[in-house]
Formats: structure tokens, C-alpha cells, sequence
């Protein structure tokens, strides 16, 4: 039987939309601050050459430089002031976390709460700027090396480190705003947004090598079919769930005694979502991008990373899945789902698993469990983001939309729809408690004569 909430979330309508002010303003702040992030694409770094950058990103478009350019919203094509993106912060968000699980002091932090929470924010913060200003210069080393740049020398070099490191700070100031002011975790949708802004191009591009016979219109057909079948696959994993039946027993609150009621531990399948993927995606796609724009690429280490850590490379399909499973179960141990925090609130909120003891039993027990689920959803998500790169390898296919952005944008996209349906439900609530206080008030009182009783 549907609970209350679901039965209110199933009459949810436009016109429940349109009473909810606060989730208007919300709405429209995010959309303001994504819309700020598309015009900063489209502004260009200092002393490019913009005639040999277009000639240049046309020539890799259908490699490399097409992957690149679409994680980066095409800020990478045509060099705007957001061409590094956000991945300087994804990476420094992984170095914090991977310390933060290993480094005593960073631990104590995480239990401090709010007030560590915040500290390790600000950790994050100075290594962003860090990476972020060794990535800006390699590019723009490897902008002169390409002959890409108008006027090469430390000038450029310097210009385009302070442009391309501002942009990624901007960037991540607006992730953190959305998250706090808006809808959405901020900066999943920069991410989402610059994937659906290049999508239109890329499939018109896709559909127009089709009608001059460069690609078969099997291979159209095909490549539609997968994507289709990974949407509804994508929807179907992200929505499946592993429930542990959890018991209350009686209890008596001052004169009154409660009955023991009884409710379900939901555990998703994939309880990290997206952020696998875009972690091992930061980490590869690294070296590739200083190599997209280096001609000279005759280095002993870029060369050996290039031969075998390039896409579709059986070295980097390894890799590729090693970093999503090794980040599907540290993400999920160390933020998404903490087995001993969980058993810990069940233990003081007098829950248990039946046939478990509370404490360290349930622990244990949830342990088992997520591993073993965890098994499926880093299988799932190797297999999504592994499909599309084996298929495109193999094919040849000229047309980026791999399993990592249709990823991206079926679990941004149902985590910001949960979120609007959430504070919908959040306003009707509002609404029904406003209306019973107000029936409350209205209430006829009873027709007592202030001088006393009523005479018989």
C-alpha cells in the first residue's frame, strides 16, 4: 500500500508548482548562474589564435579533442576562460578524500561535524588552486608548442594561467552556490549542462556524415538503439533498491506505551551514483588533454602514456574499470553509505535488524551486504561507461555520447527531479498544517454565559 507522502507526490501538478515561491526562486537562480557558466564557454583566453584553434579542434574533433571538449561544455575548443572545467576541483576532492580515509588528523576532522566539515571544504579549496595552476600551464606550454598561440612567451603563459585558474574558481564558486541556494548538486549540473549543450551539435554532425555515406545507415540505427537501451538500463539500475526490514519493539514514553512498528533500510544498488565515473574520468583524462595540444609529443612518458592509456586502448579500458570499481566502493564506505554510522542511529533510536544483535552484529551485517550489492553496481557501472568506448574502438563510430554522459545525465537529472518533487512535497505539507491551524482558530466556542452555569 502507497504511503502518505507517495499518495501526495502522485497528485503533485503544474498548478502545486506554480503556489511554491521559494522552489520558483530556486528554480531560477540555478538557471541564472548555469546560464552565466554557458556565456563564460564562449569568452576566449588572451593571446589565442583563433583561426589555427579552429583548424586545429576541427581536425580533432573526432578524437580526443571531441571528448574533451564535450566534458568541458566546448570551452576546450574554443579555449574560453572555463577550458579546464571543473575537474581541477573533482581532482582535489579526490586527494582529500582518499587522505581524509587514511590521514589521522583529517579523521578527527570528520567527526567534528559541521565545523570539519567546512575545514576539509577549505582544504579542498587551496588544492584546487594548486592543481588547477600546474594543469593551466602545461596547457598553455602545450598551446605554444602547437603553435596555437598569437603571441608565445612568458606573457602568454602567465595571462593564460591566471584566466584559466580564475574560470575554474568562478566555476566552482557556482557549483557550491547552486548546491546551497538552488536545485541540484551544482557541480554534477555544470557538468550535465555542458554535456547537453554539445549533444545537438555532436548528433548533428553524427546524422550528416550518414546522408554523404560515410557511415552506414545500419550503423545510425545501431548506435541509436544502444543509446536507448543504456537510457532505460541507466534508469532502471539507478532505481533499484535492496531493502532490510528493521524492527521497533514497545516502549512506554511517561504513562504511555507505543507499539513497536516496523519499517525498511533502503540500500541502493548503485549508492554512489555518478561520482565514480566523473572521478576516473578526471584521472585519465588528464595527460590526454596536454596531449591534444602538443604536436611535439616525442617525450618518453607522454609517448608511452599516449600508445597505451589512449581511448579505446586496452591498457585504458583496464584502468578505466579499475578506478570505477575502486571509487564505487570508497565512495560508498566513506560518504554515500557508512555502515557504522547507520548502526549506529539504529541502536539509538532502538531499531534492529531481526536476528541481528545491535551495535557491532549490525555492522557487520551491513557490511556484508553493501558488499555484496556493491558487487552489481560497480559491475553496472563499468559496463555502462566500458560498452559505448569498446563499440566506438571497434566501429570507428565519429560520434561521442558514451556510457559515462548518458550516465552523467540520467543520475543528474533523477536526483534534481527528486529534489523539485521533495520541496513540493515540502510546500503541500506547509500548506495542510497552515490550513488546520486556521480551521483551529475558526473553531465556534461554546455558548457559556460568563455570569455562571445555565439555569434549568
Amino acid at each position: 500500500m502507497a504511503s502518505a507522502a507517495e499518495q501526495m507526490a502522485s497528485k503533485l501538478s503544474w498548478a502545486a508548482f506554480g503556489k511554491a515561491t521559494e522552489l520558483k526562486s530556486r528554480i531560477l537562480y540555478t538557471l541564472g548562474l548555469l546560464i552565466i557558466y554557458r556565456v563564460g564557454t564562449y569568452v576566449p583566453v588572451p593571446g589565442i589564435d583563433g583561426v589555427a584553434l579552429r583548424e586545429f579542434m576541427e581536425q580533432a574533433a573526432a578524437g580526443i579533442g571531441g571528448i574533451l571538449s564535450m566534458f568541458t561544455g566546448g570551452a576546450l575548443s574554443r579555449m574560453g576562460v572555463f577550458a579546464l572545467g571543473i575537474m581541477p576541483y573533482i581532482s582535489a576532492s579526490i586527494i582529500v578524500q582518499l587522505v581524509g580515509a587514511t590521514y589521522e588528523p583529517w579523521k578527527a576532522l570528520k567527526k567534528e561535524g559541521e565545523q570539519g566539515r567546512r575545514k576539509l571544504n577549505q582544504y579542498t579549496r587551496y588544492l584546487t588552486v594548486v592543481l588547477a595552476t600546474f594543469q593551466a600551464y602545461a596547457m598553455a606550454v602545450s598551446l605554444e608548442a602547437g603553435g596555437l598561440a598569437a603571441d608565445p612567451g612568458m606573457f602568454f603563459r602567465v595571462a593564460c594561467v591566471i584566466t584559466l585558474v580564475g574560470g575554474t574558481m568562478f566555476l566552482m564558486w557556482i557549483g557550491e552556490q547552486i548546491t546551497a541556494r538552488g536545485i541540484g548538486n551544482g557541480i554534477s549540473l555544470i557538468i550535465f549542462v555542458g554535456i547537453i549543450a554539445e549533444v545537438p551539435m555532436a548528433l548533428a554532425q553524427f546524422l550528416s556524415q550518414g546522408r554523404t555515406g560515410a557511415i552506414s545507415p545500419l550503423v545510425i540505427l545501431a548506435v541509436v538503439v544502444m543509446v536507448i537501451v543504456t537510457f532505460a538500463f541507466v534508469v532502471f539500475m539507478e532505481r533499484s533498491l535492496r531493502k532490510i526490514h528493521i524492527q521497533y519493539p514497545r516502549r512506554q514514553v511517561g504513562m504511555k506505551i507505543y507499539d513497536g512498528g516496523s519499517s525498511h533500510l533502503p540500500i541502493k544498488v548503485n549508492p554512489a551514483g555518478v561520482i565514480p565515473a566523473i572521478f576516473a574520468s578526471a584521472l585519465l583524462l588528464l595527460p590526454t588533454t596536454i596531449a591534444t595540444f602538443s604536436e611535439t609529443t616525442t617525450g618518453p612518458v607522454m609517448g608511452v602514456l599516449l600508445a597505451y592509456f589512449g581511448p579505446g586502448q586496452p591498457l585504458y579500458l583496464l584502468f578505466f574499470t579499475a578506478m570505477i570499481i575502486f571509487f564505487t566502493y570508497f565512495y560508498t564506505r566513506e560518504v554515500a553509505f557508512k555502515t557504522e554510522d547507520v548502526a549506529e542511529n539504529l541502536k539509538n533510536q532502538n531499531g534492529f535488524i531481526p536476528g541481528i544483535r545491535p551495535g557491532k552484529r549490525t555492522q557487520d551485517y551491513l557490511d556484508y551486504v553493501v558488499n555484496r550489492i556493491l558487487v552489481l553496481g560497480s559491475g553496472y557501472l563499468a559496463l555502462v561507461c566500458m560498452l559505448p568506448e569498446v563499440l566506438r574502438a571497434q566501429m570507428a563510430v565519429p560520434f561521442y555520447f558514451g556510457g559515462t554522459s548518458v550516465l552523467i545525465i540520467v543520475s543528474v537529472g533523477m536526483d534534481t527531479i527528486q529534489q523539485v518533487q521533495s520541496h513540493l512535497l515540502a510546500h503541500q505539507y506547509e500548506g495542510l498544517i497552515e490550513r488546520s491551524q486556521l480551521r483551529g482558530r475558526g473553531k465556534p466556542r461554546s455558548t457559556v454565559r460568563p455570569g455562571g452555569p445555565a439555569r434549568r
